[in-house]
């Protein structure tokens, strides 16, 4: 049978991929439900390709702009927040792909695991804001997680039949972004559209700028203590800005396995679609001359200290990921409306966490309020630094 999908963020880099390997294997996977938060342009286009059960848009004011195109097709239409959850743990869903951006992704992929879904999670705040409520009701309720991101599904490639072995240490590749070659000087006056020209990855904005400032990369820290059960400084940050290994585990004998591959999204997405199973791709392969051409550096903590701060944030636990996710959603909002400089993210986020409430055990309540908390006193600093 195949397996149904539902799509949590359709219209995101992420999503639109997944539709192309849906697309590619309809003998494999359907498309069961989408959902998007403002896009409903490309959610119409979508629904009306693959006609999926329903369709969700987030933003309630473009409800009847959705509805109405779609009237003449056997889709539901809903709207709110709400709703994307509803959908999410609905009954005929096998997988669930939680492609939503930041924060918003948390409720959703909880209702859905609490369904023991498969969550194929390309939300990586969720683990960032959560990890230890989101890993105790996997266990619970036996959802199963596979990732995503490229670097964390290629961790989880490289522990297949590895599960009676210890992993000593993991190593998290990182393109380096834009940014690499830049001095600390240099970063004070870069411009957006600098900032959003990845070298390597076709990605969103909000995490294309995460790139920039290599605070994705301390995401992908945080998240990888969760899904794998090590310590932060088991996880060690190589910058290898060629993006063909796109992670590394090291054993307790000191063997090392790698995942490689020319940088595509689609070949992790298929990966945790159809996950044990790999799905043959037509897509380039690898050739001598990307080996030839690899090379290996330590990321340089005071340039870009928000690497620096995830370490921090996740080494004295808590709800301490929770305020800096929160602080960097708001302050990179700020820089892409040309609201702040660059460089203004990180002295946001250092400040979030210098100004906000640590709690040591939180319940989803506490991340809810935590989250609502720092997003404000957040914005009141911007406005305060704005009217200097």
């Amino acid at each position: 049978m195949k397996r149904q999908i539902a799509i949590l963020g359709s219209t995101g880099s992420i999503g639109t991929q997944a539709l192309e390997v849906i697309n590619e294997n309809p003998d494999l996977f359907e498309a069961y439900t989408l959902t998007a938060n403002n896009n409903a342009d490309l959610l119409i286009e979508q629904a009306k390709k693959f006609v999926p059960d329903s369709v969700v848009i987030a933003n309630e004011t473009l409800y009847e702009k959705v509805k109405d195109a779609l009237k003449e097709y056997p889709v539901k239409v809903y709207a709110g927040c709400d709703a994307i959850a509803q959908v999410a743990e609905s009954d005929p869903v096998d997988t669930v792909i939680t492609a939503m951006m930041g924060y918003s992704g948390l409720y959703p992929t909880i209702r859905a695991i609490k369904r023991g879904k498969r969550i194929a999670l390309a939300n990586k705040e969720t683990l960032v804001v959560a990890g230890e409520l989101i890993n105790s009701l996997a266990a619970e309720y036996g959802s199963e997680i596979i990732p995503v991101d490229s670097e964390h599904s290629a961790i989880f490639q490289c522990l297949a039949g590895e599960e009676y072995n210890k992993i000593d240490k993991i190593f998290l590749t990182a393109s380096g972004g834009p940014f690499l070659r830049y001095t600390k000087a240099e970063l004070q006056n870069v411009t957006k559209a600098a900032a959003l020209k990845h070298p390597k990855w076709n990605m969103g904005a909000k995490i294309t700028i995460d790139s920039a400032t290599m605070m994705n990369k301390g995401f992908e820290m945080i998240e990888a203590k969760w899904l794998f059960g090590v310590k932060p400084d088991d996880v060690k940050v190589v910058i290898h800005p060629q993006s063909i290994i796109h992670s590394m585990v090291e054993f307790e004998d000191g063997a090392v396995k790698a995942q490689l591959g020319i940088p595509d999204m689609k070949l992790p997405i298929a990966y945790a679609l159809s996950y044990p199973v790999r799905l043959h791709s037509d897509r380039r392969r690898l050739t001598i001359e990307d080996f030839a051409t690899m090379s290996f550096e330590n990321p340089d903590i005071d340039k870009f200290p928000l690497l620096g701060y995830a370490y921090d944030a996740i080494r004295c636990g808590g709800n301490k990921p929770c305020i800096m996710n929160a602080a960097n959603e708001v302050a990179v909002a700020a820089f892409l409306q040309d609201k702040i400089k660059f460089t203004d993210i990180e002295k946001l986020v250092y400040k979030a966490l210098e100004q906000a409430g640590h709690i040591t055990s939180p319940s989803y309540e506490d991340y809810v309020a935590t989250d609502a908390e720092v997003r404000k006193s957040t914005e009141e600093n911007i406005l305060k630094s704005i009217s200097r």
